[in-house]
């Protein structure tokens, strides 16, 4: 059975009033709770169980808003503030499996291709894979040349990085190095990263992060204009 886990341990503090006291992967986008594009996601993926790691409290929010989506969905309740890492670290002992496990937050609207990721972790034998996307510039470019002409003018270009999307597909080693507390990309990732362990996923696709009310505006527009989008 394949299992994933969505970190969903965001207040929406930065929201505001736009999060409606809600925990922010269950805040309203498109009449839905934004976390249930994640498990539509993940069960187009062929993931069957979805483990939810959030705050004590929220739980009950969690299984009654997440309901009817075709999948078992399991929650737990960090007993206290534990990081993303220590979040995922805790919540891995709800699997009833083991082997490769997805991960990912549930406040992102994404449209990765979980078996074309999953096909890629194994091929390359990884500890872990991590989903990447082109870095937008937030400022418009000026080109200039090299008499420090100004040449052109370019508006949210890609530059030449890339972004962790905050998708990954964990191996048993990975899982296991997790820190009891802290962040993953502090800690166990740089670490895989050293030993040649940790492989990218280049992405192109929908990548759209919700943290503020102006990304909330932006998110809802995208469900808008896409109504048949990652439909439940």
């Amino acid at each position: 059975m394949m299992e994933a886990i969505i970190l969903a341990g965001g207040k929406g503090e930065r929201l505001g009033d736009a999060a409606q006291g809600k925990p922010k992967a269950l805040v309203p986008v498109g009449g839905r709770p934004l976390a249930s594009y994640a498990l539509a996601l993940l069960r187009q993926g062929g993931v069957e169980r979805i483990i939810i790691s959030t705050a004590v409290g929220n739980g009950a929010a969690f299984e009654a808003d997440l309901d009817g989506h075709g999948l078992e969905v399991v929650v737990v309740e960090e007993p206290e503030p534990l990081g993303r890492g220590g979040g995922l670290r805790y919540a891995a002992q709800a699997r009833s499996s083991t082997g490769d496990v997805v991960a990912l937050n549930g406040d992102e609207l994404l449209d990765i291709d979980v078996r074309g990721m999953l096909s890629l972790h194994r091929s390359n034998n990884a500890a872990a894979t991590i989903a990447v996307a082109p870095l937008v510039s937030q400022f418009g470019v000026v080109d200039i040349d090299s008499s420090d002409r100004v040449t052109g003018f370019r508006e949210a270009p890609t530059l030449p990085f890339w972004v962790n999307c905050g998708f990954y597909v964990l191996g048993e080693e990975a899982l296991d190095r997790l820190p009891e507390r802290g962040d993953h990309e502090r800690t166990t990732f740089p670490e895989l990263a050293a030993e040649g362990k940790l492989r990218a996923c280049k992405h192109s696709g929908v990548w759209l992060t919700v943290n503020t009310p102006k990304e909330l505006r932006a998110a809802q527009d995208f469900v808008d204009a896409n109504p048949d989008w990652t439909a439940v």
